[in-house]
């Protein structure tokens, strides 16, 4: 476990490079920059942040406590600074405990996500992790209206070497459901993840669907401890900022999966997510292969966003 982390906080640190160099080095130029801390330094660093995709709110609390602190510990240059801020954005980022408790329950997870934010993949890293962990998991493939999700999930389940309930393209995804509940009850499955359709574009449908899935299994499957993760894509900043919001209006969000941190130089959006929104990033993707998705460590992120060594 111990050397997994460090070669996923390695990646981590390597993916998060343009984010790095574009709030990072900004940072340090106005540390060294300064002879004092004035308005003009603190607008340097608002300004940084929220070119990072920080975003404004997040920025705003976090150069608001770094005032706080800079005031009460009577620092006076600003090279000192760097590692108050470092302190500021991971109490921005602390929800308290980052709750995994779907993993020593008997669970369903509802994943949903538009298409191409790395969803299917998800859940199918996902999967593989909880198998590993000696779990009996089972997937419902119910996006059924993407025609190749239903293939690419099923290739997944074999990967991941999982059982999956499927139908037709077409089919109805609450019966899906239905019958992955039935089959996930008789085989004593530990997790039942259910792939999800996403189509933010017709929200009513949408909310519609997920209400008709919410219900069957509330009915079905009642003792089942309930978790509700939406995948958003890194690269995409305020973008999945926004997504984010809209899916919190149709579903009970309990966390996010942010993917495709490798090569993004929008990586801010995490804390942004985390501290506006207040549902916990709980997994980050940096990558294809299985155990390129990772639960989320906000010191971790933070310092390999600083590229602080590890104590």
């Amino acid at each position: 476990m111990g050397e997994g982390k460090k070669g996923f906080f390695g990646r981590l640190v390597e993916g998060l490079t343009k984010t790095r160099n574009n709030i990072v080095s900004g940072i340090d130029s106005i540390f060294s920059g300064f002879s004092a801390i004035d308005d003009d330094f603190y607008e340097e660093i608002e300004e940084t942040l929220i070119m990072g995709d920080l975003g404004i709110q997040t920025t705003m609390a976090i150069v608001e406590d770094l005032r706080k602190k800079v005031k009460e510990q009577h620092i006076k240059e600003p090279s000192q600074c760097k590692e108050v801020l470092i302190e500021s954005i991971k109490e921005q980022m602390n929800l308290g405990e980052n709750a995994y408790e779907f993993e020593n329950r008997t669970s369903v997870v509802l994943v949903i996500g538009v298409n191409g934010v790395g969803k299917t993949t998800s859940v199918g890293k996902l999967a593989g992790q909880l198998k590993d962990q000696g779990k009996k998991v089972m997937l419902a493939a119910a996006d059924t209206f993407r025609a190749a999700a239903i293939e690419q999930l099923t290739e997944w389940a074999n990967r991941a070497g999982v059982e999956i309930i499927a139908q037709q393209e077409g089919s109805d995804p609450a019966a899906v459901v239905y019958d992955a509940v039935q089959a996930a009850k008789s085989r004593r499955a530990d997790v039942l993840i259910c792939d999800t359709a996403g189509r933010l574009h017709n929200k009513k449908n949408l909310m519609e669907e997920l209400k008709k899935i919410n219900r069957i299994i509330d009915k079905e499957y009642p003792e089942a401890y309930r978790e509700t993760l939406v995948v958003l894509d890194g690269t995409t900043g305020q973008n999945a900022m926004a997504q984010a919001r809209q899916f919190m209006e149709v579903a009970d969000i309990t966390g996010i999966i942010l993917t495709k941190l490798d090569g993004t130089a929008k990586g801010g959006i995490a804390v942004a997510i985390q501290s506006e929104l207040g549902i916990p990033v709980k997994y980050v993707g940096i990558g294809e292969k299985i155990d390129d998705l990772q639960k989320f460590d906000a010191n971790d992120f933070v310092n390999a966003l600083f590229h602080v060594k590890e104590g």
